[in-house]
């Protein structure tokens, strides 16, 4: 029996570290132009979070806001995700392990609405961060995944789950 395609919700640092690194927009346009493309097959998106992390003045941020599809950034208002996300914060908030300010950290960022959403619709969060058992000073959405059964890989696992090819052009 076949097995559902895995579909993913990227996380801000997988649109962040491309941009800064191994994909900036002059290096490799393929990752850029791969999005819309498994957004349009359902297979990728992010939330309206991750946009507003994005929102600072520089060229990514010009992308989100004029080349990406609206649709790329669901909406996390929506009851089963504000129930997946309270579920998430108790946990974080009554963990002795976490310091205060990273609690609070966590209240205030992308990652808690990723994982819920993800939760919620069943998707596989991407994201650069790494599981971290014994971390105290932050949060890690690893974590915090696991805690909740939500599977999460890393970008370039993605890629090769979804065949993506960047093909040197003349």
């Amino acid at each position: 029996m076949p097995t559902a395609p895995v579909n993913y919700l990227l996380d801000s640092n997988v649109f962040i570290e491309a941009h800064r690194r191994y994909y900036a927009f002059e290096l490799c346009p393929g990752f850029w132009d791969s999005i819309p493309l498994f957004h349009a097959s359902g297979r990728i998106q992010s939330i309206d979070k991750v946009r507003e992390e994005l929102r600072t003045g520089d060229p990514l941020d010009h992308w989100a806001e004029h080349t990406a599809e609206d649709t790329l950034f669901a909406d996390t208002q929506l009851p089963d995700v504000a129930a997946e996300f309270q579920a998430m914060m108790r946990w974080v908030q009554t963990n002795p392990q976490f310091h205060p300010e990273a609690k609070s950290e966590f209240a205030s960022v992308a990652d808690g609405w990723l994982a819920a959403y993800a939760k919620a619709k069943g998707l596989t969060v991407v994201t650069h961060e790494a599981h971290n058992p014994n971390q105290r000073s932050r949060v890690p959405l690893p974590n915090v995944c696991l805690q909740f059964g939500v599977p999460f890989s890393d970008t370039f696992t993605m890629l090769k789950d979804l065949r993506t090819r960047f093909v040197l052009g003349s």
